[in-house]
């Protein structure tokens, strides 16, 4: 679907097959009576170039949103958000702690080989094996999946991992605790399955399109680093015939302009996002393709809590506190972004939260306060606070960052550089540490408040602010092992307490989704809190 043909010409022209197929046996969700068009072909923007399409060594939403449709875990989300199933056609659990999962038959690597329980078997241990150096080895941790934490720690071998192959089509998993809502857990990049053999034979070169074996929807066609990821659909896919897009390609456009433009001009069928400053106008011209839904995803600065001064607690309250959230949520986005005083959305389901303190006093009295912390701890106009605020390359975040900077020095007299750096230089300086002040932003990996507050355990990889509270680890130990849901939801509640009292991150939004999408679309999910698309179900409306 491309109005602009030299896009058309340039796509088509380097040898991408055209589906004219007929569409007789297609998804129940495409309403009937609806007229589809005959090249059914989507072009995606994806904000950034994806730092790997590895599942077991990715941590980003741009490297999420391309795994998803190149393979296919235990379980999906449809579009409401419900966990469906997915290679595993049914599971059971009768303590919360032993789950089997029963696997299709048909479900087939895009090389025809049969998805097997043992191919999890081997995703699931490569995940927590030291060598990996996954950064996300922390969520199987986090499931409490027997002995996790010990193989992470490299003091077992990954063959102890609490899963196992009962046959072909039965997975078994243990877990250490009962967790409710470990099923909710398998919806995650992270567990998504790999192909053995493949990953062996060809190392770190396995995801090249030439290489490349997945169990997804599509398959990876080409890749042009920095220019475009072209996937066509994969004939061996279990669910292929219900399957009506033939070919997603993803751009990585930074720009937000850029992307905007190119979708106005009919290149693009989705955008990542949209230029701050345009949204009014698009609200206004383009109200059909401007798309706002609800985000389990946070905003927030993070603080280098081992580097001085940010090791003082009385300097990253007052940082905080003198961010006017208002004024940001507002004037700077103004699409329907929520301040943040938790690390938590309240659009998380069982989530409660309590307003902290400083989320009740005006901006005035917070300022007030950032004042005096900051005077406490040592800095005033004759020793001014200098330090780097970090952000990854983004029209938005910079808009932002700058935003934030103004009132930092308006207010507290801070002087602040700003520093920008590419998606995966980025992540890398943000893991080593190699930072003051950073930009970061947190969306659920699974719809429970546990998939936010985990993140600030100091057992936690993806703790980049390197908090350590063992009042804070105590409360988040005594929620994961609880089987009461109102139990866990109050200790919830405590968990933010702790994090307010000490700020290793300032909040600042909660965030909506907010893109355009061609009206040709049809299928774009408007009720999945955690943004998961699946190509798969979407499909292109005959003009």
């Amino acid at each position: 679907m491309y109005k602009n043909k030299i896009t058309q010409a340039l796509l088509l022209g380097a040898g991408l097959a055209v589906a004219t197929a007929s569409f007789s046996s297609l998804a129940a969700d495409v309403p009937a009576g609806t007229k589809l068009a005959p090249v059914q072909e989507l072009v995606r923007g994806n904000g950034t170039e994806v730092a790997s399409i590895d599942p077991q060594k990715t941590e980003g939403v741009p490297e999420s949103n391309v795994i998803r449709d190149l393979f296919e875990g235990l379980v999906n989300s449809d579009k409401d958000g419900n966990v469906v199933p997915a290679v595993a056609e049914s599971w059971e659990t009768k303590d919360n702690k032993t789950f089997i999962f029963h696997l299709r038959h048909n479900a087939k690597w895009s090389n025809g080989d049969p998805v097997t329980a043992h191919d999890f078997v081997y995703s699931f241990q490569r995940v927590v094996d030291p060598a990996t150096a996954s950064p996300y080895s922390w969520y199987l941790e986090m499931t409490t999946m027997a002995n996790a934490a010990d193989i992470i720690a490299g003091k077992k071998d990954k063959s102890t991992l609490g899963v196992k192959a009962l046959d072909d089509y039965t997975l078994e998993v243990n877990l250490e605790t009962a967790v409710p809502y470990f099923v909710k857990m398998m919806g995650h990049t992270t567990v998504k399955p790999v192909h053995k053999a493949t990953v062996e034979k060809w190392g770190d070169e396995w995801t090249k399109p030439e290489h490349f074996v997945g169990n997804g929807a599509y398959t990876l066609d080409k890749w042009v680093v920095n220019e475009r990821m072209v996937m066509k659909r994969n004939p061996n896919y279990w669910d292929n015939k219900h399957t009506v897009i033939s070919q997603v390609t993803y751009l990585p456009i930074e720009n937000q302009q850029s992307e905007m433009n190119r979708f106005l001009s009919g290149e693009i069928d989705i955008t990542s996002s949209v230029p701050l400053e345009q949204f009014r106008r698009l609200k206004k011209e383009h109200p059909n393709e401007l798309k706002i839904t609800g985000s389990l995803c946070t905003y927030y600065y993070g603080f280098n809590t081992k580097r001085a001064p940010f090791d003082d607690v009385r300097v990253r309250k007052a940082l905080s506190y003198a961010i006017d959230r208002d004024i940001i949520t507002n004037a700077i986005l103004g699409q329907g972004q929520k301040p943040a005083y938790f690390l938590t959305p309240e659009i998380t389901a069982g989530f409660n939260p309590v307003m902290p303190e400083y989320g009740t006093w005006t901006q005035k009295q917070r300022v007030a306060k950032a004042k005096e912390l900051l005077k406490e701890a040592g800095f005033d106009a004759s020793h001014p606070l200098k330090f780097t605020l970090l952000y990854n390359t983004s029209e938005n975040h910079k808009k932002l960052a700058t935003a934030v900077q103004s009132m930092w020095k308006k207010e507290l007299g801070v002087d602040i550089s700003l520093e920008n750096q590419e998606w995966k230089t980025f992540l890398d300086t943000r893991r080593e540490g190699n930072y003051d002040v950073t930009r970061a932003g947190w969306c659920g990996d699974y719809n429970e408040a546990s998939t936010f507050l985990t993140l600030m355990q100091s057992n936690n990889a993806s703790n980049d602010q390197r908090y350590d509270s063992k009042e804070y680890d105590g409360i988040m130990a005594k929620a994961l092992e609880s089987t009461s849901e109102k139990e866990r939801s109050d200790l919830y509640v405590e968990a933010e307490k702790v994090l307010a009292k000490d700020m290793p991150i300032a909040p600042v939004y909660q965030y909506v989704n907010t893109r355009l999408v061609s009206p040709q679309v049809g299928g774009y999910p408007m009720h999945n809190a955690e943004d998961k698309i699946y190509t798969k179900d979407l499909y292109v409306i005959a003009k």
